[in-house]
């Protein structure tokens, strides 16, 4: 299983991205799939995840800013961020859970204030 991340830059804060997760090899019976990001000097932490049957949860500190959604016809997962502050500034991993958890190599998100 191989994740690619795009969609990453830098935006000023208050602007959006959307970051995609493009998904190949074998992908059948993907589990839940989402995004952690990881600040410098900080610890990896969840952003938001989706399960197969489309629940979603979020960190509190994306709740009502980030989307996530998965497209399973074009095996890519997204990641709709607005109203961007500077803390959100980090680097971006999709991730997909099946019988291992599978990670791309993620995405730098750069907000400037």
């Amino acid at each position: 299983v191989q994740l690619v991340e795009s969609g990453g830059g830098l935006v000023q804060a208050g602007g959006s991205l959307r970051l995609s997760c493009a998904a190949s090899g074998s992908i059948f019976n993907i589990n839940d799939m989402g995004w952690y990001r990881q600040a410098p000097g900080k610890q990896r932490e969840l952003v938001a995840l989706i399960t197969s049957g489309g629940g979603t949860n979020y960190a509190d500190f994306v709740k009502g800013r980030f989307t996530i959604s998965r497209d399973d016809t074009r095996n890519t997962m997204y990641l709709q961020m607005n109203s961007l502050k500077p803390e959100d500034t980090a680097v971006y991993y999709c991730y997909a859970s099946l019988a291992y958890v599978y990670w791309g190599r993620g995405t730098q998100v750069t907000v400037s204030s």
